[in-house]
């Protein structure tokens, strides 16, 4: 299917870092609802231009691939207020760019999963918020999430790691909240959704690899028991034999069930 794309569209300047998004839009009328991609690379590294999950602007959704501020350039939580930032803007201007923004789902993969997790779980919350791109009078409230092998809790993840694991996420978390967890109990908490689940949460989806040598399978696991605790929306999918991201994630058959799964979303 074709689709209109609409490259680099700055939704703020931190400093002397200029952040910018990638719209993708169906041909023809528009689903009632946009997604925002979150991108994965351990908060160090990867860009809006890799989108697994195009397959969705097909089945007729608006996307908005986001940049945010890697965690080199900054700690945590600078990258949660890059995306509320995002948020904001595309609500501001919806018209501008002909988007039904009313409601807006968030969906990310690995460190996007986990991004997408933690600012799908804190709507409203002042502390993560922050200024980024103005438009303060405009809400950042977020709808439906989908994490695809995200992180939950970094208080656990290090326990839970594989010797592989280990050497990915130390050095990772270092970068990300500026140290590790057992120096930084309240940043670390601060960064883990399962700190930040309460009743008023949206819907969820969560898809993981049961053989997943790099994002532990119990972070998700952990963060289905914060949603089942408090009875809410969540649907958990794990995939028998997969390991960390791949065509497992992306195919036709997991981007029908992201699919229905906003679709859902009333």
């Amino acid at each position: 299917m074709e689709r209109n794309i609409t490259k680099d569209i700055v939704f703020a300047t931190v400093g002397d870092t200029s952040l910018a998004l990638d719209l993708y839009q169906p041909k023809g009328k528009a689903k009632n609802g946009l997604i925002v991609w979150v991108h994965g690379g351990a908060w160090r590294s990867g860009s809006k231009d890799k989108v697994p999950i195009l397959g969705l602007v097909d089945k007729g959704w608006t996307l908005a691939s986001v940049n945010y501020r890697l965690s080199g350039q900054a700690h945590f939580p600078a990258q949660s207020h890059d995306i509320k930032g995002a948020i904001r803007f595309l609500r501001a201007n919806q018209q501008e760019y002909r988007l039904r923004a009313n409601k807006i789902f968030v969906i990310g993969s690995s460190a996007g999963g986990h991004l997408a997790a933690q600012v799908g779980v804190t709507n409203g919350q002042f502390q993560l918020e922050g200024s980024v791109g103005g438009n303060g009078n405009v809400s950042s409230d977020i709808q439906g999430i989908v994490s695809l092998y995200g992180a939950s809790n970094l208080t656990t993840i290090l326990n839970q790691s594989t010797p592989h694991g280990l050497s990915v996420r130390v050095p990772a978390l270092e970068a990300f909240i500026g140290g590790q967890p057992e120096d930084l109990v309240k940043e670390t908490q601060l960064a883990s959704p399962v700190f930040h689940v309460d009743e008023t949460d949206p819907p969820l989806l969560m898809i993981h690899g049961d053989q997943d040598p790099q994002m532990p399978i119990n972070q998700s696991i952990e963060l289905l028991g914060k949603y089942n605790e408090l009875n809410l929306d969540v649907t958990f999918i794990p995939i028998h034999g997969a390991k960390h991201g791949g065509k497992a994630f992306f195919d036709a058959k997991r981007i029908e069930i992201m699919n229905q799964f906003l679709l859902s979303i009333r």
